[in-house]
């Protein structure tokens, strides 16, 4: 064994930070081995300089970046999308599509298909799999999704591609007797969203029981909670065995509303980008799902006014969450790690520091800037 050892770093635990210890990895098999009190004589070391070393983010909603698309289904691009977020501390992700039609959604998961062993060993965020957004969703809160393209739920569809669909988002209230639902608990593991959905409080709650066991992108796209009707929002914070993705750039949602998230959901609130291929680019506009979308600061919109998406990095996402809440750091890094892994099933080899996991692990100053990101053991990003 080839051991690296990361000093002088402010270790982020699932339920602490531990300081004047050393995080140590294995470069040849890529995994943690642990934390330690004393360093051996002559060790090979990565100095953190004080900052904080926490776990590679996993972004399970992200659309597209500098200027590329999930739903361009180009290799090149969604390798480029890859490269770009591990410089956001990103070293796993789900490259998400959207409702298109049918054919764009097949090239779309064909691409990504294509990509998926070699992102293993790649400089960029390894791809887990695919979160299909859409097309099974209701045209009432399809927000920047085209109409034309929306179908009923497929629960095949999925199935048959569920070598590389790990989510899929959906509205229940689309899902006649909750068939695919059902057919989807019962003979997958992909984790089932409901999202552009305007279903009642009761429905969602059905829809719960029945396989639903995520909510996309709260408060948006979805039956507000009122106080005679909770909506979807209330079923999504009411149901135990439901996780929420929460885009915090400040404008998707009120960012008080964060705290409420994190008292209410605990370990199941998940902090996404819900990113359009205008991250990471200059104003003007670009497109999305085949629809002109305006960016103008941090916000993606329609012609009409609809909002479109966003430009978000998930490792400000974290900053954000810091910024407005009294969480402690562990808490809120888990939002961005340890929570989405555990959403999609991937929690037993990323998400934390653990001995034995993926060595994906990055280091960030207070601000959570980006020092560098390592996945499985190799330095793939260095600011």
């Amino acid at each position: 064994m080839a051991l690296t050892y990361i000093i002088n770093g402010k270790i982020v635990l699932p339920d602490s930070v531990v300081r004047g210890k050393f995080l140590a990895f294995d470069d040849d098999s890529g995994k943690i081995c642990g934390i330690v009190d004393e360093l051996p004589d002559g060790a090979k070391t990565i100095d953190a300089a004080g900052n904080y070393v926490a776990p590679g983010l996993v972004d399970i909603h992200i659309h597209g970046y500098l200027g590329e698309d999930t739903c361009d289904a180009k290799p090149e691009g969604i390798k480029k999308m890859a490269y770009g977020v591990a410089q956001n501390g990103v070293t796993s992700f789900l490259p998400t599509t959207m409702t298109v039609s049918k054919d764009e959604i097949v090239a779309a998961l064909d691409a990504v298909r294509s990509l998926k062993e070699e992102s293993k060993s790649w400089d960029g965020a390894e791809i887990i799999g695919v979160h299909a957004e859409g097309p099974f969703i209701n045209p009432s809160k399809k927000g920047a999704q085209a109409e034309e393209n929306i179908l009923a739920p497929d629960a095949d569809f999925i199935i048959e591609n569920s070598d590389i669909i790990t989510s899929v988002t959906l509205a229940p209230e689309m899902d006649e007797g909750h068939k695919c639902i059902k057919k989807l608990a019962a003979e997958s593991n992909i984790l089932v969203s409901m999202g552009h959905t305007d279903a009642k409080f009761e429905e969602a709650m059905s829809a719960a029981k029945d396989g639903v066991n995520h909510a996309t992108h709260l408060f948006n796209a979805m039956s507000a909670l009122a106080h005679r009707n909770p909506g979807v929002v209330g079923a999504a914070l009411a149901s135990d065995n439901v996780s929420v993705e929460v885009i915090a750039d400040t404008f998707h949602i009120n960012p008080g509303l964060y705290s409420i998230i994190a008292k209410v959901k605990g370990d199941k609130m998940v902090l996404i980008t819900d990113c359009t291929r205008a991250g990471g680019m200059p104003d003007g506009e670009y497109d999305l799902g085949g629809q002109p979308i305006f960016l103008k600061g941090i916000e993606c919109r329609l012609a009409d006014g609809t909002i479109a998406g966003s430009v978000l990095k998930l490792n400000s996402a974290v900053k954000n969450v810091l910024d407005h809440t009294d969480l402690p750091v562990y808490e809120v890094f888990k939002m961005a790690s340890l929570n989405p892994a555990t959403a999609i099933h991937c929690d037993d080899r990323i998400g934390s520091l653990d001995a034995g996991k993926d060595a994906d692990i990055i280091i960030t100053d207070e601000n959570i800037n980006i020092m560098r990101t390592i996945k499985k053991g190799r330095t793939i990003y260095e600011a």
